[in-house]
């Protein structure tokens, strides 16, 4: 799991971006405008930056170069416009974005640049990061569950495409908590740190049973 700052002034935009990167298993924050974009980088650490470029208090290009120019930059930046033009994209390119992402954007595009930032900067990928996770908390608080899937986690080829081996592990884990904790939607909710809502869609997405299968 990756940690993506999107910064952008139009509130469904940030929303929709925010949504469909965390449906992929990211950890999103979310920024409103430069000021907020600068005090976020200041106080955390991430892993890939989606930044706009036109914003009302200050330009992301300019944002850019002074981030650049102070050093506080440590990932990949994407830049978002709908209005920019080559200059604007080879100048933010001259000041460190990795790539330029151009309103209305493409679920499609958004992915490929995402995950084409976060392999460049060689940050380790979902299913990689998911097995570290599960080698970590054999003796932790979920160790019942990753104790349960062991067998079944070596039914996931890693000859397969990332999404569908991200998808195929998802399912599993899902299973299993619905499993441990008897099919109560408030409790898997809590263990997999997901709100009941993107549970419920989750489930849904990867048809995930909800209910134990009937004996006989």
């Amino acid at each position: 799991m990756a940690k993506l700052l999107v910064v952008d002034d139009e509130v469904g935009i940030r929303e929709l971006l925010s949504e469909i990167l965390s449906d992929e298993g990211h950890a999103v924050q979310t920024a409103a405008n430069a000021e907020e974009a600068r005090q976020a980088i200041q106080s955390d650490s991430f892993n890939l930056v989606l930044l706009d470029i036109w914003m009302p208090d200050m330009d992301g290009v300019t944002l850019l170069k002074e981030l650049s120019a102070k050093q506080l930059l440590h990932c990949p930046v994407i830049m978002m416009s709908g209005h920019a033009t080559i200059d604007t994209a080879v100048e933010a390119t001259r000041y460190g974005a990795s790539d330029f992402l151009e309103k209305p954007i493409s679920m499609k595009r958004l992915l490929t640049a995402v995950n084409a930032a976060l392999q460049n900067s060689r940050f380790p990928d979902p299913v990689s990061a998911a097995g570290s996770v599960a080698a970590a908390d054999k003796n932790g608080p979920h160790a019942d569950v990753f104790r349960s899937s062991d067998r079944l986690l070596d039914t996931i080829s890693f000859s397969l495409p990332l999404r569908e081996a991200r998808d195929k592990f998802e399912k599993l884990y899902l299973q299993v908590l619905l499993e441990e904790e008897n099919y109560s939607m408030s409790k898997v909710a809590v263990k997999s740190g997901l709100e009941r809502t993107h549970l419920y869609r989750k489930i849904k997405q990867l048809e995930v049973p909800m209910q134990p299968k009937s004996k006989g």
